[in-house]
């Protein structure tokens, strides 16, 4: 399966369509309708309230959008590594790690705010990835600034991308004052219409408006399945951290650059997963996209077959056994 992946076969998107069905076809079976979680803010509200009062969307709908979701997400962030050449050669890796991920923990395969934050902090990456050599570099950061900003409407400890968006600045840019002021601005334009909302239907309220911002400590574990699923989740990580470090020398330097901010991605979505404690593992979603790239880093570089074939066949087993029987 891995070898299969390793190759751009246009017969390969097919492939990780049915991949991702075996894979999170029992979230059809024991569908979940969302609910509200801590954290969730004013456009999450108002997407969630709309589906369930005006489509009276039952569980199934919502699980099938969250699969079409995955599977775009997926799909989309294959596409922009190849595109970016963020490995040496295009390849189905990228998109197989991320549904693969994805299917570690059953809570991630559930609609909710960093679901949906997932779909939008792809493309964020994306614009990220080409202010390296971008000409018109005050327009992509104030874009950027305000996709950042819709996502914290739709979940409030994601107001931590902002430190995302800093990042990009210095690794990608040379300082340059105006263009970190574009990105502020972006990043605060979404809250403008906010405050005409709220002010026009008569529901301004200072207590609503200010985020509340506490940084906790996530609980351990619950169960053993949580535990190997996360360091299923980590053991891949560090693999192909050892690769891209011993290979580092050997990319471009954009590549380089991306590859130093998909790192900061992970931290900046560890700081999300900090704020705001939640009963449940939904807000851990963030940092999958930066996993896959270095679970495909893992799987790409190695040249043990045998090691590569049993750590992907454990993992999709487990997937399996956690999502149909657990």
């Amino acid at each position: 399966m891995i070898g299969t992946f390793k190759q751009k076969n246009p017969g390969n998107a097919l492939l990780l369509l049915v991949y991702a069905l075996v894979l999170k076809f029992s979230m059809f079976l024991h569908p979940v309708i969302p609910t509200i979680q801590e954290g969730d803010n004013y456009l999450y509200r108002f997407v969630l309230n709309t589906l369930q009062s005006f489509f009276n969307a039952p569980a199934f709908v919502f699980q099938l959008i969250t699969f079409i979701l995955l599977f775009t997400q997926a799909t989309l962030f294959n596409r922009i590594c190849n595109y970016q050449k963020i490995l040496p050669k295009p390849n189905f890796l990228p998109g197989m790690c991320y549904i693969l991920i994805t299917s570690l923990l059953p809570s991630w395969n559930h609609f909710s705010a960093p679901l949906l934050i997932n779909s939008i902090m792809i493309w964020v990456w994306y614009k990220m990835i080409t202010l390296y050599n971008n000409e018109h570099a005050s327009s992509s950061i104030f874009n950027i600034g305000i996709l950042t900003g819709i996502v914290t409407l739709l979940y409030i400890p994601a107001v931590a991308f902002l430190l995302l968006l800093f990042f990009a600045l210095i690794v990608m840019r040379p300082f340059r004052i105006r263009e970190w002021l574009m990105g502020i601005l972006g990043f605060t334009f979404p809250y403008y219409f906010l405050f005409i909302i709220l002010f026009i239907s008569n529901k301004w309220s200072w207590n609503d408006i200010l985020p509340k911002i506490a940084i906790t400590i996530p609980s351990l574990p619950s169960s053993i399945w949580i535990s190997v699923g996360m360091a299923l989740l980590v053991i891949p990580f560090i693999i192909g951290g050892f690769f891209i470090q011993t290979n580092l020398n050997k990319i471009l330097i954009q590549v380089r650059k991306s590859w130093g901010l998909l790192l900061m991605f992970l931290i900046t979505s560890v700081i999300i997963i900090l704020i705001n404690h939640v009963n449940s593992y939904e807000n851990w979603i963030v940092v999958v996209i930066p996993f896959a790239a270095f679970h495909a880093a893992a799987y790409f570089y190695s040249t043990d077959r045998i090691l590569t074939s049993i750590l992907h066949w454990f993992t999709f087993i487990f997937a399996m056994g956690v999502n149909y029987f657990i």
